[in-house]
């Protein structure tokens, strides 16, 4: 199966100095970045460097990906944050366990040994609430049903429904845009697909921001929890 790499990016220049060149280009059959409309040099230096960049023309890490659908060239889809929070080593291990016939994998912050080294009180308590919110109101059995980090068929993408605006539409009672991953695993869970996750740790971020919205994001992500136990069979 072929694999394709998402790098998801916005003003992250020191991130992507430090964490691309990490990445060798055979573990995968494509590359793509995805910026959000960076003005740090992100663009040119990944450019520069050789890689395929993508400008979203809409803000929103779902709309990037949304946008880059026909571009996407593998069977295997693996999102990552090249901001220091994805370690590069994941990358293989993440290909491995899809080859034994996963649905989704995902890199947990949680799992047996593996911790994160960028949560801070707020951000750690909220993975925690959001995750085992999941397990009980769709009986699945994550560590970590949030993280960017993870590996997935590219069917799932259709099959799930996750290209289609109206699986998000708690967002606009908050008046913002969240991505797909928090609900990527509920939706897994309800169609029972074969899911796995490996230990990864996740390093503290280098350089830029965050662009977390703890509070509205974090009341969307519930309100989709509770809607999905009535909405999508």
């Amino acid at each position: 199966m072929k694999v394709t790499l998402l790098a998801l990016t916005l003003n992250e220049i020191e991130g992507m100095k430090a964490i691309m060149p990490q990445i060798d280009k055979n573990w995968c059959d494509q590359i793509l970045i995805i910026d959000g409309g960076s003005t740090d040099g992100t663009i040119e230096w990944a450019r520069e460097n050789g890689y395929d960049v993508y400008v979203q023309k809409q803000k929103g890490i779902r709309y990037a990906y949304l946008e880059t659908l026909s571009m996407l060239k593998g069977d295997i889809v693996i999102t990552f944050s090249p901001d220091g929070n994805s370690p590069p080593q994941s990358i293989p291990a993440l290909i491995k366990k899809m080859e034994e016939g996963y649905d989704l994998v995902i890199g947990s912050r949680y799992l047996g040994p593996a911790k994160s080294y960028d949560d801070d009180i707020v951000t750690g308590f909220g993975n925690w609430l959001f995750t085992r919110t999941v397990n009980l109101l769709h009986g699945a059995h994550y560590t970590d049903a949030m993280v960017i980090l993870r590996a997935f068929k590219k069917s799932l993408i259709y099959d799930l429904d996750l290209d289609k605006e109206e699986s998000y539409a708690p967002e606009k009672i908050f008046k913002t845009n969240v991505s797909w991953e928090p609900l990527m695993s509920v939706r897994a869970a309800k169609r029972k697909l074969k899911i796995g996750e490996i230990p990864v740790d996740e390093p503290a971020r280098i350089g830029g921001e965050r662009k977390l919205q703890v509070l509205r994001w974090g009341a969307t992500f519930l309100l989709q929890f509770v809607r999905e136990v009535f909405y999508w069979r």
